[in-house]
């Protein structure tokens, strides 16, 4: 993607290895990019890439590049809640840049949908994703054929997964974010939807307890479906007695009247697919994965 202009803003967490971030920003160069990097370690405040003023500054001044077409996110952890309510999401929107992150930027997608209907992109960041030893040759080319467009495709495999056949608006992204923003100005009331989520080290009943939450709420069973990515990085104990995930999965298919998907290369993995925050949405499942093919979102020029 010769001469497209990438803009890396921090408003979450900070770069822990400034070698790896100067290789994940060479990597983008060497594919022909021009990338304008508003992350800075000297500002290092806590946990987080900046303060939460000079967090805001570096997405404003990202959106407000000319010569950038894309915002790749530095990386999730935490902090963007902290200046959700800030966020100038019109500008975002009017800007008529693609967003691209996931994790923690979460709550990005939600709340620019919300106020706008903007679509955005969960997809790779530059700490986790570019900035790797070996990059994922898969993650490199879902990312780059979504953005190319006009239609994008996602296979996914699982064994139980339910025959599907649905069409909707796809949106959703990290489990405890979603829960998270529930109830609140950010909240995108979604009705026949697709559904995707994922998380981290978040042990089965926590996630089963995330999921009961937004059934009691109503949100799932106004979904036409739910696609579950990765949920990795828990640990089970003797106490668990036999409870896994595939218990807790069980589970959540007998109570939840929607159908559940397993399958999806989404979460905090090394092979990403990307996902546009808002475009239409097919599902279709058989008996060996399911597609879930995308369209009507922004694409690169």
């Amino acid at each position: 993607m010769k001469n497209i202009g990438i803009a890396i803003a921090a408003p979450a967490g900070y770069a822990l290895d400034d070698a790896a971030l100067a290789r994940g920003i060479a990597r983008l160069e060497a594919q022909g990019c021009i990338v304008h990097n508003y992350y800075d370690s000297s500002a290092i405040f806590q946990r987080f890439a900046a303060t939460d003023d000079g967090r805001l500054a570096q997405l404003d001044t990202a959106a407000a590049d000319p010569d950038c077409q894309l915002v790749v996110m530095l990386r999730g952890q935490y902090g963007m809640s902290r200046i959700l309510p800030r966020i100038d999401f019109r500008k975002m929107a009017d800007s008529g840049k693609l967003f691209v992150g996931y994790s923690d930027i979460t709550a990005f997608h939600m709340g620019l949908y919300q106020a706008t209907g903007q679509i955005s992109f969960a997809g790779p960041m530059l700490n986790g994703d570019f900035a790797r030893d070996e990059p994922s040759e898969y993650t490199m080319s879902q990312f780059w054929d979504c953005l190319r467009g006009p239609t994008h495709t996602v296979r996914g495999t699982a064994a139980g997964n339910p025959l599907v056949d649905v069409e909707g608006t796809l949106w959703g992204g990290n489990l405890a974010m979603v829960n998270h923003l529930l109830g609140t100005p950010f909240w995108p009331q979604v009705d026949g939807g697709i559904l995707f989520l994922e998380d981290i080290g978040e042990h089965p009943y926590r996630v089963e307890r995330m999921l009961l939450q937004l059934h009691f709420a109503g949100v799932l069973a106004r979904q036409k479906a739910i696609v579950l990515g990765d949920f990795s990085g828990y640990r089970l104990s003797p106490a668990d007695n036999g409870y896994d995930f595939d218990a807790m999965l069980a589970f959540i298919r007998a109570t939840v009247p929607v159908p559940v998907l397993t399958g999806l290369p989404f979460g905090h993995i090394k092979d990403l697919c990307t996902l546009p925050f808002g475009a239409q949405a097919h599902l279709l499942s058989d008996a060996e994965g399911f597609d879930l093919t995308v369209s009507g979102y922004p694409t690169l020029p």
